[in-house]
């Protein structure tokens, strides 16, 4: 991924249902002091309290936390006449984390593909201007022959003096004071390239949010939309990025919605925390 801009690299109806009420037969039209409603049978009491003791066990199955990774298996996407899914399906996605970036994926082409999206928001964030938050992702994310390849060229490229002064930050790579930097990567979809038993191909369709959040700024926070592809190599039990490429695109038509001020859209990245996406 290149730095070359302040863009490139950094950057479902249902019916209604309607419940019918018999009212109980009698020669009164008077629906409150007519017949009275018959008494239920013990028989259908005790099926009752069965169907709800049957769902309480249900829901605590399904909310509990941790155990194994199939607990959180679903419908799987593999399924024949089965539309490809808009929702995490199958096995665990994620089984643990280094630092916040989540690691530990199948080794299958959904885990590929978790891994992937996964990898573009961490690339995609504020934290890759700064030298600490760079070498973190970086070494996370590449596979590490590849981290030592690309570690020298990328701290070259996000700590330019001429990059950070267009993109209005300071030499640490933060933003001025009274400003927020926002740089935050909102994945749409994946899908994969190619596949085998150990290397992956994967694009990562997203939107990007990026610029500098404050009253004086002459970067005000733009969306862009871009697609990166992504080689993936089975490393040491995880996926792990050995080469990536981006393009633009595809880009929807913006639709008439006022822009929000800065301390809104300052106030909103501070508040609303990211995801871990998933296949």
């Amino acid at each position: 991924m290149s730095p070359g801009d302040e863009h490139d690299s950094f950057g479902g109806v249902g019916g209604s249902g309607q419940t019918r009420t018999r009212l109980p037969e009698g020669n009164s039209g008077d629906v409150y002091g007519g017949a009275r409603r018959p008494v239920r049978s013990s028989r259908s009491l005790i099926t009752v309290v069965g169907v709800v003791v049957l769902l309480v066990a249900a829901i605590a199955f399904a909310n509990r936390g941790g155990g194994d990774p199939a607990d959180a298996a679903g419908p799987s996407s593999d399924t024949p006449g089965r539309s490809a899914p808009t929702a995490a399906t199958g096995i665990r996605p994620v089984t643990g984390k280094n630092g916040q970036i989540p690691t530990g994926y199948a080794q299958d082409e959904q885990g590929a593909q978790s891994a992937a999206t996964n990898y573009a928001v961490a690339l995609g964030s504020a934290e890759m201007f700064t030298t600490a938050g760079r070498d973190e992702i970086v070494t996370t994310v590449y596979a590490p022959d590849a981290a030592a390849a690309n570690r020298g060229e990328l701290d070259k490229a996000y700590s330019s003096e001429d990059l950070l002064t267009r993109i209005g930050l300071q030499a640490d790579g933060t933003a001025p004071q009274g400003m927020t930097f926002i740089s935050r990567v909102i994945p749409v979809g994946s899908k994969v390239e190619n596949y085998t038993a150990d290397r992956a191909t994967v694009s990562v369709w997203y939107s990007s949010l990026f610029g500098l959040a404050g009253e004086a700024s002459k970067h005000p926070v733009s969306e862009s939309w871009y697609t990166d592809t992504f080689e993936l190599r089975w490393v040491s039990g995880d996926w792990k990025v050995t080469k990536s490429t981006q393009k633009d695109g595809p880009v929807p038509v913006a639709r008439d919605q006022r822009a929000s001020g800065a301390q809104d859209m300052a106030d909103a990245v501070g508040q609303f925390g990211g995801f871990t996406y998933a296949r």
